[in-house]
């Protein structure tokens, strides 16, 4: 039987840990009203990712074809990742590429001060969100 290598399998590990850090925890429809915008990359559109997001709850919002703007923000942000991280170091094994990696994380969403969500960090900005979708139902 056909086993993700580890590297995938620490990134699936990754994205699990970020939806139980953001919504408490992992299961069918636990990020109902979340959508996410993404190119139209093979990775993006196969049945296992679109799977993935249905069984979470999050609609897929699929970039337009040729219309860059619409990816954008992840673009700059993976530019963000290189400029800070990637591009200034080397790392010994993919366990330490992945802590270095939370760490950024932890870093950008707690201190960063993000234009377009008026100078907050984005952790304020989702927990502003969260509070008021709470209040909401």
């Amino acid at each position: 039987m056909w086993q993700p290598p580890k590297a995938a399998d620490h990134g699936y590990s990754m994205a699990i840990e970020g939806i139980k850090e953001i919504f408490g925890a992992f299961g069918q429809g636990i990020a109902n009203g979340l959508s996410i915008r993404h190119d139209c990359g093979s990775q993006y559109i196969s049945d296992d990712f679109q799977d993935e997001l249905s069984f979470l709850g999050i609609e897929a919002s699929p970039a337009f074809v040729r219309s860059p703007q619409c990816n954008g923000s992840a673009d700059r942000f993976i530019k963000t990742l290189k400029e800070n991280l990637l591009w200034l170091r080397t790392f010994e094994s993919i366990d330490d590429l992945c802590l270095a990696l939370q760490e950024f994380k932890r870093q950008y969403n707690e201190s960063w001060l993000i234009e377009r969500h008026n100078y907050k960090p984005p952790k304020r900005v989702r927990e502003q969100c969260l509070s008021t979708i709470n209040k909401a139902a």
